[in-house]
């Protein structure tokens, strides 16, 4: 199973919009890889399962409430931010990255689809003052640097079914990275969601700030 097959098997109630929109990015992203490289040359034939399914699989840890902010650091070229604004269009996701030419990426894809709940910046995220929900991020840097950064980020009024907080997709092994939050971290393998082989030693992590 492969491609868009893979979305739809495993999010079979998207509506029409939504598939047209997951069914887009395979076009926009091979078009504008081959003028800006956001993704490996070798992995852009892998799209959706390493990097769109990838990306979706956060929503194994938390199902975001219509109206949540969410701010998604170190995007890159819009993931894990593009695919999760497609399955939550009733929640906005800012997406930051401080290399200029993958936030041009992200935006492009963004007003190609037509995304209104997206907004993009280049910038650092430690010159970022606004506060969110929720920051999501796919293993920009270390888990503790991540959370000191983003802690301000955070607001304290809470509308969903976890505490506001940051959710990282990490892989390989995660003991000492997460030695510093204890009993704090929650951790999901995403392997029990996604059959794929690519997946067997993904994780999520949760870690409420």
């Amino acid at each position: 199973m492969n491609g868009m097959e893979a979305i739809t098997r495993y999010y079979p109630d998207l509506n029409a919009a939504q598939r047209q929109q997951f069914e887009a990015l395979g076009a926009l992203y091979t078009d504008w890889n081959a003028k800006i490289n956001v993704i490996s040359r070798r992995d852009i034939e892998n799209l959706y399962l390493h990097h769109v399914l990838h990306s979706l699989s956060i929503e194994k840890m938390l199902r975001f409430r219509a109206g949540s902010e969410v701010m998604d650091v170190g995007t890159g070229g819009g993931f894990p931010g593009i695919p999760l604004a497609i399955l939550f269009p009733e929640v906005t996701f800012h997406l930051v990255d401080s290399v200029g030419k993958k936030i041009r990426v992200a935006q492009a894809v963004a007003d190609a689809l037509e995304l209104k709940n997206v907004t993009t910046c280049h910038e650092r995220v430690e010159d970022e003052r606004r506060q969110f929900d929720f920051v999501v991020s796919r293993a920009v840097m270390p888990l503790r640097d991540l959370a000191a950064v983003v802690r301000k980020n955070i607001r304290e009024e809470q509308q969903n079914a976890l505490p506001n907080g940051l959710i990282c997709l990490k892989g390989g092994e995660l003991q000492h990275e997460i030695a510093p939050f204890k009993n704090q971290a929650v951790r999901l393998d995403i392997d029990a969601y996604f059959r794929e082989p690519y997946f067997k030693t993904k994780q999520i992590v949760y870690i409420p700030l």
